[in-house]
């Protein structure tokens, strides 16, 4: 946790790998110090086919995963920070957005909670 959740555009990455794109994503959302460094996990779906409205443009969406805790200003300066780091490595890429999903504590549960009721 947090997991952050790339949809792009597979053309983009004539201008950028796909390691470059996860790297700058997990060096913004580390740089708003609301996640441990080694808790951040970033993946990359990219698309053949795709329509932005009507037409076909090149697209970045960051889809961020977090556990619920964090306050409206932090999730838009974590959004905020993703989106100015994407929009300086692809200046030519229309569509750049991010926006931020919260996993409620209520309802979550991983491997290692699972490993924790066992002992």
């Amino acid at each position: 946790m947090p997991h952050f959740l790339i949809d792009c555009s597979e053309s983009i990455f004539k201008f950028h790998t796909e390691a470059e794109i996860i790297e700058k994503v997990h060096l913004a959302a580390k740089s708003t110090e609301l996640f441990n460094e080694n808790d951040i996990k970033v993946r990359v779906n990219s698309f053949k086919k795709y329509s932005t409205g009507n037409k076909v443009e090149d697209f970045i969406h960051v889809f961020a995963h977090i556990m619920e805790g964090r306050t409206n200003e932090q999730k838009l300066d974590l959004s905020k920070s993703i989106v100015q780091t994407l929009t300086s490595m692809f200046i030519n890429v229309p569509n750049i957005g991010a926006n931020v999903i919260e996993f409620e504590n209520a309802n979550y549960y991983n491997k290692n909670m699972l490993k924790r009721e066992n002992c």
